[in-house]
């Protein structure tokens, strides 16, 4: 019994020791592959940081050669020539953002200079001596005046014999800095006494490594897999531990040195180890528990049998709830496109209602006419005037064929168009409503601008010709319905040409009551009981223009009403849109 307890419980801790020693392994090699790849990238950083401030400096290096053989340089004997010089270096330095550019003679004198930095005399700077031997001459100081970092470039003046004297720019670290401070790790670049001269962090300015008191300080210095790593404290803004790399620049006589924060490889690492442990611990507990699934497998399956098939009853039921809807949906669609198609044409059959008297009139002048011309032609007849038969027969034919063109205008207005949109000349539209109304318009005294010829042709659009009929039929007998009681009754209409046609229908009436209601159905400003109308002309006429894919829209001109309809022109490939609907 003791022996089934202990290996019981042995095996558990042996699998999770040998886990701890698997995962360990994998983070001494993981962190180990982290730091080698962080090293290429920080190597890579501090390379680019390097060649950033050894490009930025070597301006003012070229700036030092290139002004050291200016004429205005060649002889300053004089004081008007070092004053002229001087004024020359000032300009230079201006242009350039130097902090200054002197000319020193060999025996150190400063004798004409930009700003005057560093004094009378600089016999004694490195810069200088090295420019005497005939050099370049570099250096970097801390100005005494204002604390201000400079980086000395001294290019030396020869003349027959040796060296008469030395130009020095003098760059401005702070400038150079500006360009890189934050965007990399903390990089930062030391001199030979290794002192920190150059940084994209402000606290490492001036700081030396291994000082008493300062602050950061590295209290560790540690080597894993060949690359070293400080322990750095006293600053929020520096990484605890650090991968330490660098590089040496001879052209600017200072040491490159890059800090890389190495917390993310050792999450690296912690994550590799800790996901390799996952996986072996949940291995170990899928053996540990394969058994007890084993007898609730069984369990499990008769209830998850259990509720696919309820849900399956449930998915059925909501089908066929959800087919049920749809074709209710498609019933209700369909009723609703044959009521709107019954209102549109219940709306033309209202307005030929109410044109009613007015064509009665117009095609009753014709009969009588045909009717006395007939007889006058049988009394010319019967005296022998052919001639005057002739004519008689005429004007019937006339009469007819004005009577034929009302009634074939009636039969097209009245018919439920059911043809596809199409190419529809809009000057004959309008002529056609022109010429429904025209009846009620003379019987109102109405005055009814409008000349096709003003269009100079046809104007195509886009739409139905019966149903556009009937849009500016409504149109004009609404405008003749407002202008009831009025003593001036004009309607003007025409026709405008553009990336969409339009076609205004203005009133002299008293104007639109409420235009945010105009297009509502059975929204009517007439009497109750009223024979005019009941409300549905301007909401039929709004939606038959959507359908075009046009608008509509009313406002109001201080003097009456307008009414603006835009179309879209015709095109050949409306024309076969068309054909495939």
């Amino acid at each position: 019994m003791k022996t089934q307890h202990y290996l019981r419980w042995s095996l558990p801790a042996g699998f999770l020791l040998a886990v701890a020693a698997l995962a360990l392994a994998v983070w001494s090699y993981g962190y180990r592959q982290a730091l080698n790849s962080l090293a290429e990238r920080s190597a890579a950083d501090l390379a680019l940081a390097s060649d950033r401030v050894s490009t930025q400096l070597q301006v003012y290096q070229e700036l030092a050669v290139l002004t050291a053989e200016h004429p205005a340089l060649a002889d300053l004997s004089s004081p008007a020539a070092r004053a002229a010089a001087a004024d020359l270096l000032r300009a230079v330095a201006d242009k350039t953002a130097a902090l200054d550019v002197f000319f020193a003679a060999a025996d150190g004198r400063v004798l004409a200079a930009a700003e005057g930095i560093s004094g009378p005399q600089v016999a004694d700077q490195a810069y200088f001596i090295r420019a005497m031997q005939g050099a370049m001459g570099t250096g970097h100081a801390v100005l005494r005046q204002d604390g201000r970092r400079a980086y000395f470039y001294a290019a030396p003046v020869f003349q027959p014999g040796g060296v008469r004297g030395a130009l020095v720019v003098a760059a401005d670290v702070n400038d150079v800095e500006q360009t890189w401070r934050g965007s990399l790790p903390a990089v930062y670049f030391s001199s030979q006494s290794g002192e920190v001269f150059i940084s994209n962090r402000a606290e490492l300015l001036f700081w030396r490594r291994g000082a008493e008191g300062q602050s950061p300080s590295v209290t560790d210095r540690d080597f894993h897999a060949g690359h070293e790593i400080w322990t750095v404290q006293g600053s929020p803004y520096l990484p605890a531990q650090a991968l330490h790399l660098s590089v040496d620049l001879p052209l600017i006589g200072m040491t490159g040195e890059i800090l890389v924060d190495v917390a993310p490889a050792r999450r690296i690492a912690l994550l590799q180890a800790a996901a390799l442990a996952a996986v072996c611990l949940a291995f170990g507990a899928m053996l540990f528990i394969v058994m007890e699934r084993r007898r609730t497998l069984a369990e499990a399956n008769a209830v998850l049998e259990t509720r696919v098939a309820q849900r399956t009853r449930d998915l059925s039921a909501a089908n066929t709830q959800l087919r049920r809807e749809v074709r209710e949906r498609e019933e209700a669609e369909a009723a609703l496109k044959r009521a709107q198609q019954e209102l549109v044409q219940a709306g033309k059959l209202s307005a030929l209602g109410q044109m009613s008297a007015g064509i009665s009139h117009e095609l009753n002048q014709p009969l009588m006419a045909i009717q006395q011309y007939a007889e006058n032609g049988a009394a010319f007849l019967e005296r022998g005037k052919a001639e005057r038969t002739g004519e008689n027969l005429g004007r019937i034919a006339d009469m007819a064929a004005r009577m034929a063109r009302i009634i074939k205008n009636l039969r097209a207005f009245a018919r439920n168009e059911s043809e596809p949109m199409g190419r529809v000349d809009l000057v004959q539209v309008i002529g056609t409503a022109v010429e429904l109304t025209a009846p009620r318009l003379k019987a109102d005294q109405i005055d009814l601008r409008w000349n096709a010829a003003d269009c100079g042709g046809p104007v195509h659009a886009w739409g139905g010709e019966v149903r556009l009929t009937q849009v500016f039929v409504n149109l004009i007998n609404n405008a003749a319905d407002a202008m009831q009681g009025q003593v001036e009754k004009v309607i003007s209409i025409s026709v405008g040409t553009g990336p969409r046609l339009q076609v205004r229908v203005q009133d002299s009436g008293p104007g639109i009551q409420e235009p945010e209601k105009m297009f509502d159905p059975f929204y009517s400003t007439k009497a109750v009981g009223s024979s005019e109308g009941m409300g549905l002309g301007l909401s039929i006429s709004y939606g038959l223009v959507q359908s075009f894919g046009g608008n509509i829209r009313g406002a109001n001109t201080g003097g009456g009403a307008v009414f603006t309809v835009e179309l879209e022109p015709w095109r050949e490939d409306d024309e076969k849109k068309g054909d495939a609907a």
